[in-house]
């Protein structure tokens, strides 16, 4: 009975999931409804209504920091746009597009972004806005930047030392960083390379030639003072300083706050809206088309997401919801390998938990006793969990990117090292294991 009470809520989970992403009804509603099931679920275990509140709340307390943080990348997102950051950087590098390699460029700069700074978060809301603004600018295709972003950004997210999520990992294998940095690197060797001449392959046949009426627009709505560029300075160095994500934002935003004021003459009262709306020109205008965006206002949904997909976790550690797939997923490691039987933990994980930190924990526990060596259980979930969780359509670990940036959500399709990273290891894995089986083969017929 228990058994097919777990498939069940699950089951009714996944539909309701489905039903909204076929239909195109807001994820919201999906996620409300495995919030009621998993609610029924733990009743029908035999916890009071206060023991199952305890939970949710539970899950939620987890997330208090992340929620700061989404408002920090709303604010950012902001005020480097009314401040003259975006303008300045975009006035200096409109004449310098080659449309050819600007997604490869852009690849590579959230890449080492993300890398410096060890955050998904913060390289989409700084170095992706402005990579996006200036594609759009270009009249490139915003699918495919908005997928480079994507890529670059969590590109740190899964090997940097300053990354939350790798020391997480080293946390729940009780590994070390640097060790794990060295074997990610080589496993993400080939994906790499794949990625790049993808963006080159892709973006060779499409672009157009920039506006350079753009510079023109820039210069008659901002004071492009060097100033301007301090918010951007600021974040920079205090990443390289390895100051805490949270206090590197809240610089940022002071010091273009001031800048806002003092250089652009901006009143009080315009930038605190706009802090809170996000920046918006005349409505119509190319300007607004440009720049318009940001502000806590643009994160209020996704926090909501997080809220309710992070009220989940309380009751999947209390209770034996999961149980049931972690042994069906152990016992397919025969047949898909080690890796795969990882790989398709983590995709499940990722689609239920909505949460990265989440996914990673529940793929560990499950997959735990798959790898004799903590190192390569690591990798494992550096491979797969850590990435795939970015691919999820109603996941916070995607859905916060493709915000901040302005992008729309079908450019995970083009997040190719994402897809690329998971796929390599998994062939890799597949050809080992027959290599190995079949040398085993040949010693026993000997």
């Amino acid at each position: 009975d228990s058994m097919l009470a777990e498939c069940i809520t699950l089951g009714l989970f996944l539909a309701g999931l489905g039903l909204c992403i076929f239909t195109g009804i807001q994820i919201l509603y999906a996620l409300l409804f495995g919030l009621f099931c998993f609610s029924v679920y733990c009743l029908w275990k035999g916890y009071s209504v206060r023991e199952t509140c305890a939970m949710l709340w539970e899950g939620i307390s987890q997330v208090q920091n992340i929620l700061i943080i989404f408002a920090f990348i709303g604010c950012l997102t902001a005020v480097w746009r009314i401040c003259g950051t975006i303008p300045y950087i975009l006035y200096h590098a409109v004449g310098l597009i080659n449309p050819k390699y600007f997604v490869l460029c852009t690849f590579l700069l959230c890449s080492a972004m993300s890398f410096l700074t060890g955050t998904s978060f913060g390289t989409a809301s700084t170095m992706g806005v402005i990579c996006m603004l200036i594609s759009n600018a270009a009249g490139l295709s915003p699918l495919l930047t908005g997928g480079a972003i994507l890529s670059g950004s969590f590109f740190g997210d899964r090997c940097s030392p300053m990354s939350s999520s790798a020391q997480l990992i080293c946390s729940l294998t009780r590994t070390d960083i640097y060790l794990n940095m060295k074997l990610m690197c080589r496993s993400s060797a080939v994906p790499l390379a794949l990625t790049c001449l993808l963006y080159v392959v892709l973006a060779s046949g499409s672009g157009a030639p920039v506006d350079k009426g753009l510079t023109d627009l820039f210069r008659a709505n901002f004071s492009l003072h060097w100033s301007s560029m301090l918010p951007a300075v600021l974040i920079l160095v205090l990443a390289l300083l390895h100051v805490d994500v949270k206090y590197a934002m809240a610089a940022s935003i002071t010091a273009g706050a001031a800048v806002s004021l003092i250089i652009q003459g901006t009143s009080p009262l315009v930038l605190l809206r706009c802090l809170l709306n996000g920046y918006e020109a005349e409505a119509g205008t190319r300007l607004a088309q440009l720049l318009n965006g940001g502000g806590i206002r643009s994160m209020v949904k996704v926090g909501v997401i997080v809220l309710i997909s992070a009220s989940y976790s309380g009751i999947f550690s209390h209770t034996c919801l999961l149980s049931g797939i972690k042994h069906a997923h152990l016992r397919s490691a025969r047949r898909f390998t080690p890796f795969g039987t990882v790989l398709l933990t983590s995709v499940l994980s990722c689609a239920v938990s909505c949460n990265q930190s989440l996914a990673a924990i529940l793929t560990c526990q499950m997959c735990g006793g798959l790898y004799p060596q903590k190192e390569k259980l690591a990798l494992a979930l550096e491979d797969t969990a850590i990435l795939i969780a970015a691919l999820i359509p109603w996941g916070i670990a995607g859905t916060v990117p493709v915000a901040a940036i302005g992008a729309p959500m079908e450019c995970m399709f083009f997040a190719c090292y994402l897809y690329l990273v998971p796929v390599w290891n998994l062939l890799s894995a597949l050809y080992h294991d027959r290599t190995r089986t079949e040398r085993t083969a040949s010693i026993s017929s000997s």
